[in-house]
């Protein structure tokens, strides 16, 4: 290829760290298929999203609350042990990362995240404070893949899209990026990573 790249942009949740609300909860209703009907049924993606594009916790825990008020103490849960749901980061990825803006490129973040939970990662995982700059769903009350929120990043930090390429785990997000009209690539773990930004001329 020969674009010219001169802005990446990460995802970070299974880019950059892990995620997994399966963790504590797990513990919390240990019977697997209660487990995996309380996600389907109360404390949905679609309930979780919410909080990313900018919903507080409180008011996303009194609407399922008072939908399920025997379920309170799970409903609370959630939010009470988010930080067990991202229990580690992913070295690799993040020295990927690292290695570019020691080369002196331009890169920021953009991640759908809740402003709370997004301020405790970046203190519990302080290469999240590395990059110029990040857009969080949570601030700008948009998320991905909303072409807005590509074209929010883009006037933020002054980027040129056709030399932008964007890194996600989800193939919907990636899809976003590409429809707004930045280069953008799935990523499936460090190696191809590496592998995808080369292609673009990109070596780490």
């Amino acid at each position: 290829m020969t674009t010219d790249i001169r802005h990446i942009v990460f995802d970070i949740g299974k880019v950059l760290i892990h995620y997994d609300p399966h963790l504590p909860f797990s513990r919390l209703i240990p019977d697997e298929t209660e487990r995996n009907w309380f996600f389907a049924n109360i404390c949905t993606h679609d309930w979780n999203i919410e909080q990313d594009r900018g919903r507080t916790w409180a008011e996303a825990e009194a609407l399922l609350i008072e939908q399920h008020p025997a379920r309170e103490e799970h409903i609370r849960a959630f939010r009470k042990y988010w930080h067990e749901m991202v229990p580690h980061a992913y070295d690799d990825s993040v020295a990927i990362m690292e290695g570019l803006i020691a080369e002196g490129r331009d890169v920021t973040m953009l991640t759908n995240f809740a402003s709370d939970t997004f301020r405790e990662a970046q203190t519990r995982f302080p290469f999240l404070t590395k990059p110029r700059g990040v857009t969080v769903s949570g601030d700008v009350g948009l998320i991905k893949p909303d072409v807005a929120i590509y074209e929010t990043h883009t006037k933020s930090f002054g980027l040129d899209p056709a030399a932008t390429i964007f890194i996600d785990d989800a193939p919907i997000n990636v899809d976003g990026a590409k429809a707004y009209g930045w280069n953008a690539v799935l990523f499936s773990g460090p190696e191809k990573l590496r592998s995808d930004l080369a292609a673009y001329g990109l070596k780490v």
